[in-house]
């Protein structure tokens, strides 16, 4: 099967266009690697940590991501009742504009929103913690079009839909979940339904779909509590799908990587591997507890997997191919969230706040300077952390306590 023109038209057009410094989505873009493509950053902190730029304080409420984009800074955050789009000045943190999302997910665990937007072409995409998924332009915050997850046939996930849209060529992609169709997509620029997985029907749970181009077709990968699975983006057919019985709540984003997927999950789910052999055969490589990981996710480099897993209360390195643990530091960082850029992990401590720059190696743990978060909310729920996972975007570390958004210079020049 040949690619697809238009959608190799779509990219080449779309990696022209976008700075060197943007982070489109979640994790960064439809692969979803969470590595940042920035060069130049500062391989030691000062005591204390860097250098702070600025910090808002008002951005609502939730734990939103990043999005960055020629010079401005997109999340979401709720304020009162309603879950807002908002448009961070990138140089001075000063908003921009806020546009409604939709009502407030409440939650024992903290209101507002989970997921962070998506920016391409001009256009915003944002999901908030109801299902409301919502199109505006990235100049104003206008509203172009809307569309519910729970029209769609999806039930709002215990903690609230946590997904972050994914825009991949002309589509926009995600996971309303439930009897119509485990996952949907939508023309980006119009917001008309394309199509529905209906061979596909688990309920939504708290992943964000990965993109890859195999076997002759641009597959969408996500991950739920019972399965994992690839669909063709054409038309939401599904290409392969393995059992994957998660518990509680499935949360972290799936890995692809030269036909090999991985996932992972907490409440000593533990991770799984497979590859993606010829005509979508489908060959389990291993099965184990070796990287538990509950929500901050996992990243890829090298041929190894980094992050926290709750066996043995560790940061831990894997080898991908075999699943095997490399290296794990149990006392240096307790568990969080973990970004990689310039041949660093930013890693950020979910309890204390604290943040730890460490060598992104299969050598194992080797440190180059830690701060912690301050001030921090006094808005956050009892039984809430701070989750928000970090970004490195424009020589700028930006991170997040709930109202306050913090944005630290980290650049060397």
């Amino acid at each position: 099967m040949k690619p697809n023109p238009l959608h190799l038209a779509f990219l080449l057009s779309t990696a022209l266009s976008l700075h060197a410094a943007d982070w489109l989505t979640f994790r960064g873009g439809p692969e979803r690697t969470d590595i940042s493509g920035e060069t130049g950053l500062l391989k030691e902190w000062p005591a204390g940590g860097p250098k702070i730029v600025w910090l808002n304080k008002d951005a609502g409420l939730g734990y939103s991501g990043f999005a960055v984009v020629e010079g401005t800074v997109y999340t979401m955050g709720a304020r009162d009742a309603v879950e807002y789009l908002i448009a961070l000045d990138a140089a001075t943190g000063k908003e921009k504009w806020a546009a409604e999302v939709g009502a407030l997910l409440k939650n024992d665990w903290g209101n507002g929103p989970r997921g962070s937007p998506t920016v391409v072409g001009g256009k915003v995409y944002a999901m908030g913690g109801k299902g409301d998924l919502t199109c505006v332009n990235a100049a104003d915050g206008k509203e172009v079009w809307r569309a519910s997850m729970t029209a769609l046939g999806g039930s709002v996930p215990t903690w609230g839909y946590c997904e972050s849209p994914l825009v991949d060529g002309e589509l926009v992609v995600c996971t309303p979940g439930g009897g119509k169709g485990t996952m949907a997509a939508f023309d980006r620029n119009t917001g008309k339904q394309v199509w529905q997985s209906a061979e596909w029907t688990d309920n939504a749970h708290y992943s964000s779909i990965v993109a890859a181009t195999h076997n002759g077709a641009r597959q969408l990968i996500q991950l739920t509590k019972d399965n994992f699975a690839g669909v063709d983006s054409k038309n939401g057919k599904i290409l392969w799908k393995v059992a994957y019985p998660g518990k509680t709540a499935v949360i972290p984003t799936p890995i692809f990587h030269d036909g090999q997927v991985f996932v992972a999950a907490g409440y000593g789910v533990g991770c799984k591997s497979v590859r993606i052999g010829p005509n979508n055969e489908i060959e389990e490589l291993y099965a184990n507890t070796n990287m538990v990981n509950h929500h901050g996710g996992v990243i890829l480099v090298d041929g190894h997997v980094y992050g926290y897993s709750d066996t043995g209360k560790a940061w831990t390195c894997l080898n991908l191919k075999t699943g095997e643990v490399v290296w794990a530091e149990k006392k240096a960082l307790g568990k969080g969230a973990i970004h990689c850029a310039d041949g660093k992990f930013y890693l950020l401590e979910e309890s204390s706040g604290t943040v730890v720059l460490i060598d992104a190696s299969p050598s194992g743990w080797k440190e180059s300077g830690r701060f912690k978060l301050d001030p921090q909310t006094e808005q956050r729920s009892p039984k809430g952390k701070i989750w928000t996972h970090p970004v490195v975007s424009g020589g700028k570390l930006y991170l997040r306590d709930q109202e306050l958004v913090f944005c630290y210079d980290v650049s060397a020049k």
